[in-house]
């Protein structure tokens, strides 16, 4: 296979991620409405511990690092998003 071809397969990954990105993205979106309904802050540390451990176990050894790594930056994402989305409930 040739690395065009291996760069195609990664394009179509990363678009496939995108979308998947998104959605959760939503599902975020939801979240935030209801924590901004019932009070609780955006962040809840002992869920993002178990998310993270639960990510590591699902991973292949030589590859747990790294996409630990992707999730911390996707948590840190949907908290910054949900942040956003409280605050302008809250401004507006």
């Amino acid at each position: 296979m040739s690395l065009e071809q291996l760069r195609a397969e990664i394009d179509a990954v990363d678009r496939e991620l995108i979308r998947l990105l998104e959605s959760r993205m939503d599902v975020s979106a939801r979240i935030a409405e209801h924590k901004r309904t019932a009070g609780k802050p955006v962040l809840d540390a002992a869920r993002e511990k178990e998310k993270l451990s639960a990510v590591r176990e699902m991973c292949r050894p030589e590859t747990a690092d790294g996409i630990e790594d992707v999730f911390r930056a996707v948590l840190a994402a949907s908290r910054g998003y949900q942040t956003r989305l409280m605050e302008e409930k809250t401004d507006g």
